[in-house]
């Protein structure tokens, strides 16, 4: 089965790969689209559905120090919608506090138009505030921002199909708003809510996305997808109307060695000290694979499968050690796609 029958059949996220890295060993600055270009066009290959990017304007601590590489999400975006036939292109997720609504909207859609409508719009309340800091960019306390969240998404809805909007929210308003050129898709661009908020978070899910990815340890899943549940029966949309999915990070070895080499430049790249001893130590190493799946393949994909089948309907990995290689790309997204499918058809 090809990857466009995949998109095609399956329009919303079940196979995605979130590149989040854009410091890579050997490379220059000036080659670094290239590599990052070469990434996507290996992950549509290899059956992924949809890569999404952070908007993020720093590194995050997890990832790495607030000093390395990252582009800014929409203009890289439209460049691999470029580059790119059939994976669908968004954020994971969009900040709520960076742009306002009306112009994020005008992005997604332009995005959608230079894609043939693959584009889609990740969106969140916006967490990082040493970001926001350093730039300049306002960062109201929680609750203001899930207000500005709510407005975003209303407006954004209305730009996407009505032919002119308006829309008055608490913090954001559109008088007469066009925007022209459409988006191509019917309905416009999907809208994905990222975060693991039950009350807020999922409740503005249930009320007004297409899909949400679900930022949660493992072990939390089953507790999180219920409280999805119950906010989509309160709202009187049936389950299947939210779409979701879930991100984690994918290390895959050749053996145990190459596992520990791995997760041992992961805990490097965010200041451990002593990533052996932290590697050494059980109840260290179980905090770090809260998130993180690391194995050889066939540990992989049953670990897939395994969370997949807790009543997902797709997964999101990024790569954060050498996720730069296409081989390696291809590796990590062959396995995704079969551990993700073969527990959804059995559904």
């Amino acid at each position: 089965m090809s990857t466009m029958t995949d998109a095609t059949n399956y329009p919303y996220t079940r196979v995605g790969l979130q590149i989040p890295n854009f410091t890579y060993p050997g490379v220059a600055d000036a080659d670094l689209f290239e590599t990052v270009a070469t990434v996507a066009t290996t992950a549509e290959r290899a059956g992924a559905d949809s890569v999404f990017v952070m908007d993020h304007f720093f590194q995050l601590a997890m990832l790495g120090s607030p000093d390395r590489n990252m582009f800014e999400a929409y203009t890289l975006l439209g460049a691999l919608g470029a580059r790119t036939s059939t994976i669908r292109l968004g954020t994971l997720v969009t900040g709520v506090t960076y742009r306002q609504p009306a112009v994020l909207a005008k992005q997604v859609t332009t995005l959608d138009v230079i894609t043939r409508g693959r584009a889609l719009l990740g969106i969140g309340a916006a967490w990082f505030e040493l970001e926001h800091n350093a730039l300049g960019v306002d960062f109201p306390p929680l609750r203001e921002r899930f207000e500005r969240l709510e407005d975003a998404i209303r407006i954004c809805r209305a730009m996407f199909t009505e032919d002119q909007s308006s829309v008055t929210g608490t913090h954001y308003r559109t008088d007469g708003a066009w925007n022209h050129p459409a988006p191509i898709r019917a309905g416009g661009p999907p809208i994905m809510l990222g975060g693991s908020g039950e009350k807020v978070t999922f409740r503005l899910a249930a009320q007004y996305a297409d899909e949400l990815n679900i930022i949660a340890p493992i072990s939390e899943l089953p507790r999180k997808l219920e409280a999805l549940h119950g906010h989509l029966e309160t709202t009187g949309r049936p389950k299947d109307a939210v779409r979701t999915s879930t991100l984690l990070s994918l290390v895959v070895g050749d053996d145990d060695a190459d596992v520990d080499r791995q997760l041992a430049v992961l805990l490097s790249n965010q200041g451990v000290p002593d990533p052996t001893g932290v590697l050494s130590n059980p109840d260290a190493r179980a905090q770090l694979t809260q998130r993180v799946v690391a194995g050889t393949a066939d540990a992989v994909s049953e670990q897939l499968a395994a969370i997949v089948a807790v009543g997902l309907d797709g997964l999101i990995v990024n790569l954060p050690v050498d996720g730069h290689d296409p081989a390696y790309t291809e590796r990590a997204v062959t396995l995704v796609r079969g551990a993700v499918h073969a527990a959804v058809d059995r559904v």
